[in-house]
This record gives C-alpha cells, sequence and structure tokens, in this order.
C-alpha cells in the first residue's frame, strides 16, 4: 500500500471523507445565479468581471491556484502584477456570455499539472504575460465576430508569440492535514530581463456582513514573516512566509464608492492592494496597518532570462519558531515520490511515457475541480447583497420554487471558471473517474446529489443553478452500478450498503420521471433538452402549444436504461437481502414496457433504419423529426446481462420473468431484445439484435457518425442535406455543424450538432463492449464500414476508446489533435507535456472546443486508457 493509500485509507474512516484543506477555491464566482441579486436574471450583468476586483461575493470566493478549507473559512491564492497591466491579476479572465462570439469562455493559459486525492501534493502552472496582458482586445474582438468564426483566444493575440512570459509553478506540499508548505516558482521564459510583482494572498471568507451575530474573524501580524489567522469556527491558523519587500493588509469588503460615487470613501476595501500595488494609493496606510481580513506580503523580483526565483510559503495550525527548517525544502521532493508511487499502482501496466502522462493529468484535473459550492435559496431569493435591495421579480423568478436546496459542501465540478457550478448527469460521469482513485468520495459525490438539502420533496434532482427544474439524463443509477464494481474489482468487496442507500433515492426519482415525464402514461418520456443542450431542429425543452407534444426517443431510451440499472442494482442486492428480489421484478417488467414503446411506436424509422423523436400534434399524423443524432443512439445504452447464477439464487426473480414471457409471447405482445449466450447468460437491451446492427451501420460510417476522434453527436449526412421542418409558419432547421456553436440556443457556448462530447462516446463505448462480450465472434462488423475489415463488438470499442484517446496523444510529428492550430505553442521547449480536457471536440479535426479544463467528464479519457490492452 502506498502512503497515499494509507492516508484515504485513514480519511476515509471519517464520517465525511474530505481532507480539511484542498484545491477548493473557485476560479469564478462572478457571473454566477447565486451572486445575481438582480431584478432582471442578468448573472453575467450583475456582477461581471470588471467589478470582480472590488465588490465582495456573497456565496464563496475565487482566484488564482488556490486552496481554502473545506467551508472555505480562509482562503490563499496567488496574485500578480508585470508592471503594465490595470489591474493584479488575481483571478483567471475570461468573456462574459454576452461577449464571447460563442458565448463565456476563459482566455488564459493555465494547467492541472498533478494533484492526489488527500492533496497532500498538487501543482498548478499559469502562464503570464510580461507585457499588458490582453484584456481589450480579447474583449473588442470577440465580441466583433460572428458566429460563423472562430473565437479569438488568448495565443491569438500575440502576446506569448516571442516567448515574453513567465511561468508561475505554484506547488502545494502537506506536511499533515492542517500545515501545509507552498512554493511558487517564477521562471522567466523570455529572452531579456522582466520585472514582476508577487503577492502570495491570505484572505477571510466575508460571512459577517451578513451573520453580525458571528465574531469577525482577523488576520493579525505575528511577526515581521508571520500572521496569525483568528476564526471561531476554524480556530487559529499561521500564515509564515520569507522576508518580504511589503507586508499589506485590508478588509475584504466592496469598495461601495465605485459603486456609487456618493458613498463614504475607505481606503481598506477588497481592491485596496490593486490601487496600492499599481497607483501607490494609501500604500503607507496598508503597510502600516496591523491587522485586516486580507493580507498579503509583497516580492518586487526581477528575473533574468531563463532565471526562475522561488517563494516559499507555510500555512499550519501549529505555532513554530524556526517554520522553514534546514531541509524544509525536501518535503516537495518527498510527496511528489509519493504521488508517483501512487500514480504507478492504479496504471501498473506498460504503456507509453505520454498516455501515463495524459492519464494521471486527467486525474489530476478531476481533483483541482473539486470547489466549495455554498447557495442557500430561500435566503438568497428573500434577502440583499447590501447593493439591492430584495425585490419582487428575483422573489418570484429563477429557482424560485427550489427553497428546499441548501448546499454547502465539496462538489466535483465540470470546470471551476466556465461551470463553477454542478450538474446532475455531469457529476454522475465524474463519480465513474473518481471511483479510479477515490473510491470512497466517489460515493460520497454520487449520494451527496440525492439528500434532501439537494433532492426536491417530490424526487426532482436539481439540474444546475442556472434553472434547478430543468431535466439532465438518469444516469445516477448507472454510474452507482459502475462504482460498485470498480470498488468490488479493486477489493474483492462491493458496498452493498451504498447500492441500498442510493437505491432507496433512486425509487424516489424513478417515480418522479413516471408521473411527471410520461404525459399520456404510455412509457413514452419527454424530457426536454436533456443535456443535449442544441440538438434538436428547434428547443426541445420549449413547448409550443398543449395540441403539441414531443415524445423523446432519448428520454425514452434513457428510462429504459435507468429501469435496467435499478434492476441490476435490485439484482445484485437480492444477492445479500431478498427483501429486495420483488423489486427487481417491477423494474424488469417496466424494462419491457418501455423497450415495447420505443421499438413499437413511431420512434424507429424503417426506411432510415433509425430511431428519432416524434411531434405529435392532436388530428394529425405524427412527424418523426429526421435528424440523425445522438438523440437515435441513445438505445444503445440500456444493455445488461442476468448470469444463471442470478436466476438460481433468485427463484422468485426467475419464475416470475419467465411467467411474464410467456405471457407476453402467448399473447403476441412485444418481447424484448433476449438472448442466451455461450456462458449460461442471458441478454437484456432495448435493441433487438436486427436493429443494433442497422444503427451499428450508421455509427461506423465514416460518411456519418464516426470521425478521427470518435463518434459524433450529429451525423455527417446533414452536412448536404439539413434538415428542415416548420411550426405555425415558422421555419426551423439543423445541419451539421463540426466546429463551436452557430446556433444561440442555451446561450451558445456549447453544441452537439457535429462534435464529438465524451459522455455520449464513453457510453457508446461501454455499451459495445458488453454486447461484445456477450456475442463474442458470433457477431461480427465491418469496421469502419466500407473498409472490408470484420470486427467483433469487443474489438469495435477498441477501436473507438483508440480513437478517442487519439485526440490527446501525440502524433508521430509530436503534435496533438486537440491542441489544433496552436500546436505551435505546445511543441515549444518545456511546453511539450502540456496537455487540455476541452468540453468537446472538433467532429472533422479533433480540435479541442468549448470549456478548456473539463476535467469533468472528460476525465474519462482516464479509464479508456487504463482498460487499453484489455
Amino acid at each position: 500500500m502506498t502512503a497515499e493509500e494509507q492516508r484515504l485509507e485513514n480519511n476515509n474512516k471519517k464520517e465525511t471523507p474530505l481532507e480539511q484543506w484542498g484545491p477548493y477555491l473557485s476560479e469564478r464566482q462572478w457571473g454566477t445565479v447565486r451572486e445575481d441579486y438582480g431584478d432582471s436574471g442578468d448573472a453575467w450583468g450583475y456582477l461581471p468581471f470588471e467589478q470582480s476586483h472590488f465588490r465582495a461575493y456573497r456565496w464563496g470566493e475565487d482566484g488564482l491556484g488556490g486552496i481554502s478549507d473545506y467551508f472555505q473559512n480562509l482562503c490563499f491564492a496567488v496574485a500578480l502584477w508585470n508592471g503594465k497591466d490595470p489591474i493584479l491579476k488575481e483571478r483567471l479572465y475570461g468573456v462574459g456570455n454576452y461577449d464571447g462570439n460563442h458565448g463565456e469562455d476563459v482566455k488564459e493559459l493555465y494547467y492541472y499539472q498533478d494533484n492526489i486525492p488527500s492533496h497532500y501534493y498538487m501543482e498548478y502552472l499559469y502562464k503570464y504575460p510580461q507585457n499588458e496582458f490582453p484584456y481589450n482586445d480579447l474583449l473588442t474582438t470577440n465580441r466583433k465576430r460572428s458566429k460563423l468564426e472562430p473565437e479569438y483566444e488568448i495565443l491569438d493575440t500575440g502576446v506569448f508569440d516571442k516567448d515574453e512570459y513567465f511561468d508561475i509553478n505554484i506547488t502545494y506540499a502537506k506536511e499533515n492535514a492542517s500545515d501545509i508548505f507552498i512554493k511558487i516558482a517564477v521562471s522567466n521564459r523570455g529572452a531579456a530581463p522582466a520585472p514582476v510583482t508577487v503577492l502570495p494572498t491570505l484572505w477571510f471568507y466575508n460571512r459577517w456582513v451578513y451573520t453580525p451575530d458571528e465574531p469577525k474573524p482577523v488576520l493579525s501580524l505575528l511577526n515581521k514573516t508571520a500572521v496569525t489567522a483568528s476564526h471561531s469556527r476554524l480556530g487559529d491558523y499561521y500564515f509564515y512566509f520569507q522576508p518580504a519587500d511589503e507586508r499589506l493588509f485590508t478588509e475584504n469588503e466592496t469598495n461601495f464608492n465605485k459603486i456609487d460615487a456618493t458613498a463614504a470613501k475607505t481606503a481598506f476595501t477588497k481592491d485596496a492592494f490593486h490601487e496600492a500595488i499599481i497607483n501607490g494609493v494609501n500604500k503607507n496606510k496598508l503597510s502600516s496597518k496591523k491587522e485586516g481580513t486580507k493580507f498579503s506580503p509583497v516580492y518586487q523580483l526581477v528575473l533574468a532570462a531563463g532565471e526562475t526565483q522561488i517563494i516559499y510559503c507555510r500555512l499550519t495550525s501549529d505555532e513554530n519558531t524556526d517554520p522553514f527548517p534546514a531541509g524544509f525544502e525536501n518535503i516537495f521532493s518527498a510527496r511528489r515520490q509519493e504521488a508517483d508511487d501512487f500514480y504507478h499502482a492504479i496504471l501498473p501496466s506498460p504503456i507509453s511515457a505520454d498516455l501515463r502522462n495524459i492519464h494521471r493529468k486527467a486525474l489530476s484535473g478531476l481533483l483541482w475541480s473539486k470547489q466549495y459550492y455554498h447557495f442557500d435559496v430561500e435566503r438568497w431569493l428573500n434577502s440583499s447583497d447590501g447593493i439591492t435591495p430584495v425585490n419582487e421579480a428575483k422573489k418570484n423568478g429563477r429557482n424560485k420554487d427550489w427553497t428546499h436546496l441548501k448546499n454547502q459542501d465539496i462538489i466535483a465540478m465540470p470546470d471551476k471558471w466556465e461551470y463553477p457550478w454542478y450538474a446532475a448527469w455531469d457529476l454522475a460521469f465524474h463519480c465513474i473517474s473518481l471511483a479510479m482513485i477515490d473510491v470512497v468520495f466517489a460515493k460520497y459525490q454520487l449520494q451527496l446529489i440525492m439528500r434532501e438539502w439537494y433532492m426536491k420533496p417530490d424526487g426532482q434532482l436539481p439540474a444546475y443553478e442556472w434553472n434547478f427544474s430543468d431535466v439532465n439524463p438518469p444516469v445516477q443509477a448507472w454510474a452507482a452500478m459502475e462504482i460498485y464494481r470498480i470498488e468490488k474489482e479493486k477489493t474483492g468487496n462491493g458496498d452493498i450498503t451504498f447500492l441500498k442507500k442510493v437505491f432507496q433515492k433512486l425509487l424516489i426519482n424513478f417515480t418522479w420521471w413516471i408521473n411527471r415525464k410520461d404525459r399520456n402514461g404510455n412509457n413514452i418520456f419527454e424530457g426536454g433538452f436533456l443535456g443535449l443542450d442544441n440538438i434538436g431542429v428547434f428547443n426541445r425543452s420549449h413547448r409550443f402549444t398543449n395540441e403539441m407534444q414531443l415524445e423523446q426517443a432519448d428520454g425514452t431510451g434513457w428510462m429504459g436504461m435507468y429501469a435496467l440499472n435499478m434492476m441490476d442494482i435490485a439484482l445484485e442486492i437480492s444477492r445479500h437481502d431478498l427483501g429486495f428480489e420483488d423489486i427487481a421484478t417491477k423494474f424488469f417488467e417496466h424494462f419491457v414496457l418501455i423497450a415495447e414503446s420505443l421499438n413499437s411506436h413511431a420512434m424507429w424509422n424503417d426506411d432510415d433504419k433509425f430511431f428519432y423523436d416524434t411531434l405529435c400534434i392532436a388530428g394529425e399524423e405524427p412527424i418523426p423529426l429526421r435528424i440523425q443524432s445522438a438523440v437515435g443512439l441513445t438505445s444503445l445504452y440500456a444493455v445488461s446481462t442476468i448470469s444463471k447464477e442470478i436466476f438460481d439464487a433468485l427463484p422468485d426473480f426467475s419464475k416470475r420473468a419467465s411467467w411474464f414471457e410467456n405471457y407476453r409471447k402467448k399473447n403476441d405482445l412485444f418481447w424484448p431484445n433476449e438472448e442466451h449466450g455461450d456462458k449460461d447468460e442471458t441478454l437484456l437491451s432495448l435493441v433487438p439484435k436486427e436493429r443494433l446492427i442497422n444503427l451499428l451501420n450508421r455509427l461506423l460510417h465514416e460518411a456519418e457518425f464516426l470521425s478521427g476522434g470518435g463518434i459524433r453527436a450529429l451525423s455527417k449526412y446533414h452536412e448536404e442535406n439539413p434538415y428542415t421542418l416548420s411550426i405555425d409558419g415558422e421555419i426551423y432547421s439543423i445541419q451539421y455543424d463540426p466546429g463551436d456553436s452557430t446556433s444561440n440556443l442555451f446561450g451558445g457556448n456549447s453544441n452537439w450538432r457535429g462534435p464529438v462530447w465524451m459522455p455520449i462516446n464513453y457510453l457508446i463505448i461501454r455499451s459495445i463492449r458488453k454486447y461484445g462480450e456477450f456475442y463474442a465472434d458470433h457477431l461480427k462488423v465491418e469496421c469502419p464500414i466500407g473498409s472490408g475489415n470484420m470486427m467483433n463488438l469487443v474489438d469495435v470499442s477498441r477501436l473507438l476508446a483508440d480513437r478517442i484517446i487519439s485526440l490527446f496523444a501525440k502524433d508521430s510529428n509530436g503534435e496533438r489533435k486537440l491542441h489544433g492550430t496552436y500546436n505551435w505553442f505546445y511543441n515549444r521547449p518545456g511546453n511539450e507535456e502540456l496537455v487540455l480536457f476541452y468540453e468537446y471536440f472538433h467532429g472533422d479535426t479533433g480540435a479541442g472546443l468549448g470549456a478548456s479544463h473539463q476535467t469533468g467528464w472528460t476525465s474519462l479519457v482516464a479509464d479508456l486508457i487504463g482498460c487499453k490492452g484489455n
């Protein structure tokens, strides 16, 4: 057992499997719903980036490469100034939703280099220009560009062309759970000397404005190189730092004078360091102040070309007379070695150094994406932020029906800049990757979203803060079973108690789906956009009239998968507790009824051999929306096998299943795909074998779904064959769009009309492999179509996985598809091993698109790498 595994074993004995300190600081708190107190629901406009440095946040903090305790009482991050910028670099910059030609987008170069579950070792790299940061160029150029043009990125501005920048490497190494050494290594990558000011910053999350009855925390000067942090909840901490040029104190409070010029001026506000360092304003007041709620030692460095200078700090709960003893630097190499040992134990098989690097960075990025999330909807609706009074528009607006939701937890976010809030189905995928490295935390995360302070009393799971009532695909049961299997394979023991807890909560959620999304009670489901944003010809969450209903192939497919997953969980529990045998039968029968509806209604088009959404209009024939997209592939996900051992162990289930089958066949009723294999296994799937082959003929065709980097969300067929529909005289159209979105649906910052997305690829790969393990060489298909190469489905799943991996891996020229037109930068010395994990990928070239740090569900590539050769 490695040192990290020992720490995890000890940590997992706690009620909440969390380290007290971790990378829990968000990278963007501004522009979020929870900070929006306006009356128009304009979160991007209410607290924009331009005000983030002088307005104190209400529901959390943000910073650059920072950490906090798990209640975010005390925060640490690094601020920088290159001597030319109009503001300090305290947080990452990006354009908001209205300013980007494809919606919001971070415009920075930063990388999650390393992390382990206990956060005893963490590395973060930020690249800071030596010339003025191109804030205005990025903003104005993106505003001018149309949706038909690519986004204007920081590497397009020229600011990095001559390597005139600093590498800021921030490394954390823990001595113990409450003692953290910090190394800030600043390297001049340019050819000439350059100055930079570094401010390691410590501050308290401002709760005192809203909780005046609680003692206000205080940072106080202990001596020239130490500060005491006193907090009524956290206790005392000590921040030690090496001799600095200056020491500045201020308060983490809003500068109201910048909001209202008639408000009183004070020197001690959140933005005081900006004014002092850049303009010299009130510097003497800040340096003579001996306490506050925000503090920084100031280091004014000048680095020669190629030079690296290091600043050390230490944050600890123990007062220490010698905080930096001889040899203290060894803690960093020791913890790095422990991280090496940990990742080698996870991926012991022989594999290339490049893939090993991708694997480790994917999982490290996932761990860096843990974030403190605080949101009490009832309090938010009925309180003021001190700027805007409580107003009826907000009280009756967004999320007004979610007053029970009171979140204050550490959650694995999709992307801590672009999506600094959880999404129900994203989190389920995150938990699969988390289970590879910290299965106890994975279980904790999955159960969290189902707890009573998240799940609505009627059983609905919250989608995301922009609209908690939106509906995400119900993948939690699938994720629970995957986590269970991962742990059982690792340890030999499955956590039945975990399955029981999840199952009981999902019974409530499944019932919500049945009652709310099956309008006609015929096992045909709706659900709206279902996480696929603009994949429809129109907004699928929009209801035109009461006489129109959209029957969704994916909604029905997801529910077939849900029923089958619930059956699998109930069967597994029944092996230990027969009290669950009856409910397994219930889900088996429900799966059959959903399969009947999907296959027997108008959703299957026998001409196209594909599943489609169907628009039903009262008094008219149903209209199949003949769009060949991931919507029609959802039916592939519902596949499972039941072993003879299960049937033998559960005679009542076996008896009831046999009766149900005989009854339906005797009465000429639909029966789903059920086949008996060579290994005494029974296959259950939504898709009959013939239709499976039909779908694979499209899926594996390179002129349709199959790209060089995986499965496209929309068939390339629609490049030359757009689909058009007229409703009430209005024309709607969709065509293959392999890059950034050219529509405004759902903010326009993501695109499901052609690019490659990790979650659907992962589900397709896993499902095809499941089919392949059952059929073995009894079923072979041509892959790719037209190649003459016949493969069994296990080999097909490997080919698809390899195509996904190829997005990240170096080719023979040392280039990565995901870097697209920016490989010139990533081929430069020192940048070759940097990898980004994008939200989605260009359907033709494989270039990364959307959020650039989506580790998140894109971390699933680590599992695909880990399965190579299996």
